[in-house]
């Protein structure tokens, strides 16, 4: 919670629930990315928060772009972007949306398949085109793994049969998963990435570009590493593995750059223990799994929470939404604490909120409206 945010909310006082981020936290984490891994070219992951605001900033300071979407790259576009600067970077793709961003003049993709390699050849025909690989996703809070990406094997038969295909076989890609918390996690992807390098480049392939993905952490209830200690890690790994002859190095942000500068003002709900002596409280807020709040999925993420009775005495809680749905709850296990004196009406404020939640905010469930945004 900024100056800027606390002073926003005290004057404008705007309903709830609601997103408050300060752009120009979010150009602070851009250039602290940029010093700590000068060698890399940011390309902001836009899933994270596509707001306009943001990425007209970043246009400003340069970035490239990590669209997951058709959708994505004409927001990049309208906020200025050149076609250049775009990756898409979902190896789901529709033909329509592959053709919209070629025609767009996007010509950076990537894939993990035979059949996804075929429809870029067929419809992005000389655009350069990335792997992505298959990585262990241990020690992120958010894992990635299981749905993207291909062995090491499949990868070095499918960079040559882009070349076959017409296509510019221009790099390999991995993610270690969002919200990573090991600098480990990094160091064996490289050196997976590396070795494969070194196998295509005896097979004539002049690959140029390895693309870290993105994973690095915000701090919520926890302490987490600072960036550095991600960023050496990285550079380390890179030197030591692909030596003088280090390709291009790309990162792809997303929570990094957005996820600290955002805070979600609700209110609360109910608070009750439904009749049970001694029983845990249940707190119930104008925001929950449904509105926003989709990463508290299996307790995965752990917002840090204030309210306006803090420093009163605390007890135990359960959180949740206040939608009819019985999936609508964000915490149990976590032991959360909040004030005992606590009631319905009440201001609560989830810290770290910026990346994430505006854009899994459902549209009406229950009649709920979603969240409204306010860029500052």
């Amino acid at each position: 919670m900024n100056p800027k945010i606390t002073r926003f909310l005290a004057e404008q006082k705007p309903a709830t629930p609601c997103l408050v981020l300060d752009v120009d936290a979010v150009a602070d984490r851009y250039h602290a990315l940029g010093k700590a891994l000068p060698q890399a070219r940011i390309y902001y992951a836009v899933k994270a928060n596509p707001a306009q605001p943001i990425l007209r900033r970043l246009v400003e300071l340069g970035s490239c772009f990590d669209a997951a979407s058709w959708e994505e790259v004409s927001l990049c576009l309208q906020a200025g972007a050149s076609p250049d600067a775009i990756s898409f970077g979902n190896t789901v793709k529709k033909v329509s949306a592959i053709r919209a961003a070629y025609e767009a003049g996007v010509r950076m993709f990537v894939f993990d398949c035979r059949e996804e390699l075929e429809k870029l050849a067929a419809h992005a025909p000389g655009s350069r085109v990335y792997c992505r690989l298959l990585v262990d996703n241990y020690g992120a809070e958010w894992p990635l793994s299981r749905k993207f990406g291909t062995t090491v094997e499949s990868a070095k038969e499918l960079m040559l049969a882009a070349r076959e295909l017409g296509l510019d076989p221009y790099g390999l890609s991995f993610h270690v998963g969002s919200q990573q918390l090991s600098a480990e996690a990094y160091e064996v992807a490289i050196a997976r990435a590396a070795a494969l390098f070194t196998d295509l480049s005896a097979a004539g392939l002049d690959l140029r570009m390895v693309n870290l993905g993105g994973g690095f952490p915000i701090r919520y209830r926890d302490d987490v590493p600072e960036i550095d200690h991600f960023t050496t890690a990285i550079f380390r790994a890179m030197t030591e593995h692909f030596g003088n002859a280090l390709p291009e190095m790309l990162v792809e942000p997303g929570r990094f750059i957005v996820g600290e500068a955002g805070v979600v003002r609700s209110e609360v709900v109910l608070v009750s223990a439904r009749g049970r002596k001694d029983g845990l409280r249940w707190v119930y807020l104008d925001i929950g799994r449904f509105g926003g709040l989709a990463e508290t999925e299996n307790e995965s993420i752990r917002y840090a929470i204030r309210t306006s009775r803090d420093g009163s005495p605390t007890g135990r809680v359960a959180l949740a939404g206040p939608t009819c749905d019985g999936a609508d709850i964000m915490y149990e296990k976590t032991h959360y604490e909040l004030p005992l004196d606590l009631t319905a009406g009440e201001q609560v404020d989830l810290l770290g909120a910026g990346a994430y939640v505006s854009t899994y905010c459902a549209t009406g469930f229950n009649g709920f409206a979603p969240l409204t945004e306010h860029y500052i």
